[in-house]
């Protein structure tokens, strides 16, 4: 069974994770500020509310959030993910998305069932892209049998584990699977998803920082496949 044909994930039992919670949305709830609230729900297609914290302010609560707690484990990063995700406004999923950044080196592909339903639970590109490119990406580098669940993804109804399954090498440069990421812009080439196109332009454009000519090549060959703005956005950095 691919780890991916798992239920929902249960938030497990954790100390660590009660500390967070409790400081995270004690420091969260008294600099909510809920006039940019409104205007940050309205950026954001309404996806979910907002507390209206500024990115500065957000992530210097966050640091006094975290500050002189241990490292986590696994447990620990799952446990404050799934809480984070069952809070309504956006900046806890966040504070959860730059936590897990932080601390996915710690955990093993058995993550992987978690990072899942975080992609796939009220998802938008906000959360989405930094899972993808940072979370994802990390678990399937440390553990390439984890392709197995990105070619299930790639060919998923939704369009969010698509959109993952592109971005998740987004970062790898010279690891990066050319081979498989090639296969997957060409599986997509024809989605009438936008994020979906927007995600094929973007991976071939990073990876064309690396290999340019492997780029220009596979646009020259697929081109007619390809929607102009995935073509576009391989294009911006290398030209043709």
């Amino acid at each position: 069974m691919s780890v991916t044909e798992v239920p929902s994930p249960r938030a497990p039992d954790s100390p660590l994770a009660d500390a967070v919670l409790e400081r995270l949305t004690a420091a969260y709830g008294a600099a909510a500020d809920p006039e940019r609230a409104v205007v940050m729900r309205a950026y954001m297609k309404d996806v979910a509310p907002f507390l209206g914290l500024a990115a500065p302010v957000r992530r210097a609560l966050s640091r006094t959030v975290v500050d002189g707690l241990p490292r986590p484990g696994e447990a620990d990063c799952a446990a404050v993910a799934l809480r984070c995700w069952a809070l309504p406004e956006r900046e806890y999923r966040y504070f959860a998305v730059d936590y897990l950044r932080r601390h996915v080196r710690h955990c093993s592909s058995g993550f992987l069932p978690v990072a899942r339903h975080l992609v796939t639970t009220t998802p938008w590109w906000d959360t989405v892209d930094p899972l993808a490119a940072h979370v994802v990406g990390a678990l399937v580098a440390a553990d390439p049998r984890l392709t197995a669940d990105t070619d299930d993804w790639i060919g998923a109804d939704d369009r969010w584990l698509v959109r993952t399954a592109l971005l998740h090498q987004l970062r790898l440069r010279e690891r990066t699977d050319a081979r498989r990421l090639f296969a997957y812009c060409r599986r997509q080439a024809g989605h009438q998803d936008f994020f979906v196109r927007k995600a094929i332009g973007w991976c071939l454009r990073e990876y064309a920082r690396t290999d340019p000519d492997a780029v220009r090549a596979f646009l020259a060959r697929e081109r007619g496949r390809l929607a102009p703005l995935s073509v576009r956005e391989a294009l911006k950095n290398i030209g043709g």
